[in-house]
């Protein structure tokens, strides 16, 4: 198991931060047709509620924006992941399908609006993860993205570097068909409001697509 800290920086620039951490064993696959049907069903509701200019005023998603600006980042060249997938889905650009688990982490996202790292738990170097704040010149490989710039990102670090921000995981820590244990940790820049649900509602998907095979919530 891990121990997740907050370090004294992200205290200071988010006060009201907490965050919530889902540890299970799983069986991946490259496509569940149930998920997909929540993913459509999701897709749906929100293209038909919302505009997009609403996206950002999301409680979830506009205290992780502030979060950026207390951090030293532009929310606006560097979205929040949930506010991204939102807006894709609002443009008219269909969810891209990656496996069963980056399906599922990123469905809850749109859902509750939460930023959720989703880490293969065996990549992890060390068992400690801290939230700090990124800094110039750090070195972080973005998930399709390439080297991705994190000074004033918050950022998850292991005993080697950066494995993910609210905008983007690393490369190094990434879920793939291989992956048998998952960390999907959840980020409350708004606080606690809604990461019990959030973290429930991660488990109960795990367990629907995933076979999984035990998981516990971690609360930090």
């Amino acid at each position: 198991m891990f121990e997740l800290k907050v370090s004294q920086e992200i205290r200071q620039a988010c006060p009201v931060f907490a965050g919530a951490a889902v540890y299970a064993a799983v069986k991946n696959s490259t496509y569940s047709e149930g998920l997909w049907n929540e993913i459509n069903e999701f897709t749906r509701e929100l293209t038909t509620t919302t505009q997009i200019d609403d996206i950002k005023l999301q409680p979830v998603i506009a205290a992780t924006r502030e979060a950026y600006k207390r951090c030293g980042k532009d929310p606006g060249r560097y979205r929040p992941s949930a506010e991204a997938l939102r807006r894709r889905l609002m443009r008219g650009i269909p969810l891209y399908q990656i496996d069963t688990l980056v399906d599922l982490i990123n469905l809850v996202s749109l859902r509750t609006g939460h930023s959720i790292g989703g880490f293969d738990a065996d990549k992890i170097q060390g068992n400690q993860l801290e939230l700090g704040i990124g800094k110039a010149n750090e070195p972080f490989e973005g998930i399709g993205r390439g080297v991705l710039n994190i000074e004033g990102l918050p950022v998850y670090r292991d005993a080697v570097g950066g494995i993910g921000t609210p905008t983007s995981d690393n490369e190094r820590t990434k879920m793939d068909i291989g992956t048998t244990h998952i960390l999907a940790i959840v980020n409350g820049y708004n606080g606690k409001e809604g990461l019990r649900e959030a973290v429930e509602m991660i488990q109960s998907l795990l367990q629907k697509y995933t076979d999984s095979v035990g998981g516990e919530i971690v609360y930090f």
